[in-house]
């Protein structure tokens, strides 16, 4: 079968038409360059990130499909285009993840990062679990050596997934199981119940049912779980409100942009101050900060963005424009 394959200025993305599967490899700028938070000790402000050569072997980022296309439809995601033809496998994770590091000359790595965030609601799946659990390790040291192997499921929290509660326990199990290394992204999007069903399209579920569902996730060993804020400048976010429903001691804030997605252009988002300013971050981190909360700024370069590497996008969208 074949992949089309997409260079990018830090990687590559792959979309196999045939399979209807689409993930991505791509190198790190390094969190002195991408990232603020302050309780990590990276406390200068990003006034844009400029794109320089990246080295897979000090950090690779894999992203993976977990269903190809998506059940739900977020209208800053253009992945609902791709409409959506069933769940990955686990020898489709497997083939994609062999892919990928095959395909690169670099066979030692410092830290690898496999994020389920391309297309599709991993927590649909429970595959994910299962491939995690029984052959991620072996599937890249078959290939490569890396000192650290650190898998990342993103959801939506869908209201319609009847086993979300079960997939986020056995998730987090997973997790301190490997010591810490893995991790659980929520994506919160606002604290305004409005805004943040706008968002989802009313494939969420609210604020206070997603509070409730993780309140006796188990304590994660190595880093917070987190709760992700892809910011415009219209965004609502109540620092308060967060702490009364979400325990500071299990999770952090991650506040990202809205990234340049078709469908965020189209629903008009606010996504031109990203790149070269702070102030549209700095008014989130710091009522976030004063309420007491470990918090991560991340910040993409232009040429990210521009290579279509960050979530939200699909390249199947393009070439498929099948949406159903």
């Amino acid at each position: 079968m074949s992949v089309n394959v997409t260079e990018t200025r830090t990687g590559k993305i792959y979309v196999d038409s045939d399979r209807r599967l689409e993930w991505l490899s791509v190198g790190d700028y390094g969190k002195e360059s991408n990232l603020k938070a302050n309780f990590l000790g990276l406390e200068k402000p990003i006034y844009g990130v400029t794109h320089r050569a990246v080295d897979l072997s000090d950090k690779w980022v894999i992203t993976v499909s977990t269903q190809k296309g998506c059940r739900c439809c977020c209208n800053f995601c253009d992945v609902p285009k791709v409409g959506y033809f069933g769940d990955v496998s686990i020898n489709e994770f497997q083939h994609m993840i062999s892919d990928a590091l095959l395909r690169e000359d670099c066979w030692h790595t410092k830290r690898l990062n496999v994020h389920f965030a391309r297309m599709g609601e991993p927590t649909f799946n429970e595959s994910v679990i299962r491939f995690v659990r029984e052959r991620l390790d072996d599937t890249v040291f078959s290939v490569i050596q890396a000192d650290t192997i650190h898998p990342v499921v993103s959801t939506v929290m869908p209201k319609a997934n009847k086993n979300l509660r079960n997939f986020l326990m056995d998730w987090c199990h997973l997790k301190n199981s490997r010591n810490g290394e893995a991790g659980l992204q929520i994506s919160i999007q606002s604290t305004d119940e409005v805004q943040h069903y706008i968002q989802f399209n009313g494939f969420s579920l609210d604020l206070l049912s997603i509070a409730d569902m993780v309140e006796d996730l188990p304590f994660p060993r190595g880093r917070k779980y987190t709760l992700n804020f892809a910011i415009t400048k219209d965004t609502i976010l109540d620092a308060g409100q967060l702490s009364r429903l979400f325990d500071k001691d299990k999770w952090l804030v991650k506040i990202t942009p809205i990234h340049q997605t078709a469908a965020a252009l189209t629903n008009g988002y606010d996504v031109t101050t990203e790149y070269g300013g702070y102030d549209v971050y700095e008014q989130f981190e710091r009522q976030l900060l004063d309420e007491g909360w470990d918090v991560i700024v991340f910040v993409p370069s232009k040429e990210e963005d521009e290579d279509r590497i960050t979530c939200g996008n699909a390249l199947m969208a393009d070439l498929i424009g099948c949406c159903q």
